[in-house]
């Protein structure tokens, strides 16, 4: 299955957990990545994890022969344009790993997909690129899955990322890849600062 593409897949509300079961269990590699939040009980305040993206999970398959994917309990479809399933990037999937491996805070974060491109240098996320914008958020690093329109906000120190140059022939083809139709697949990792 290493040869597959990953695609993500659309599953009934709460339902995410049950069909990583069930696809582990028809020897499937589903990836369902979660982050830690703190929830208040009249009692305590306990952590749970939720899902990064919910609704979704990401399989790696063979899309002609998904029949055994769509017929899991609480799979709805497998995301695409119109009726045709598409591939999510494997830099996607894996820009996403890095960002729960790396140890710093994440959560889900707004779909944004414009602004200043700039390249992470130091850390954990290394080598990702992505898009600067201005928000009074702090600093904030976020990938985006383009699909989907969802994202991920980790925290990041402003002093690891530094702009891509505007006339660089990398610059130019990400940006339009980035700003082109909602068709476009590609990393994008936005970097917020302080205003």
């Amino acid at each position: 299955m290493r040869s597959d593409l990953w695609y993500a897949l659309k599953v009934r509300p709460r339902f995410e957990r049950s069909v990583v079961t069930h696809l582990q269990s028809r020897g499937y590699d589903p990836f369902l990545p979660s982050y830690a939040v703190k929830r208040q009980w009249s009692d305590r305040v306990k952590s749970i994890e939720l899902p990064l993206f919910p609704g979704y999970v990401f399989c790696q398959f063979d899309i002609n022969a998904r029949f055994p994917i769509v017929t899991t309990p609480g799979v709805s479809f497998v995301v695409g344009i119109g009726r045709v399933p598409e591939p999510i990037a494997q830099t996607e999937i894996d820009s996403i790993r890095s960002v729960i491996a790396s140890g710093l805070h994440y959560e889900p974060y707004p779909y944004l997909s414009l602004g200043q491109l700039v390249q992470v240098e130091r850390g954990a996320l290394t080598g990702l690129i992505g898009l600067i914008t201005d928000l009074k958020s702090g600093s904030r690093l976020i990938i985006s899955i383009n699909l989907l329109k969802r994202s991920v906000s980790t925290e990041i120190d402003r002093d690891w990322v530094k702009p891509v140059d505007s006339s660089s022939k990398q610059y130019r083809h990400i940006y339009q890849a980035l700003t082109a139709s909602p068709e476009t697949r590609i990393v994008s990792a936005m970097k917020t600062r302080v205003s």
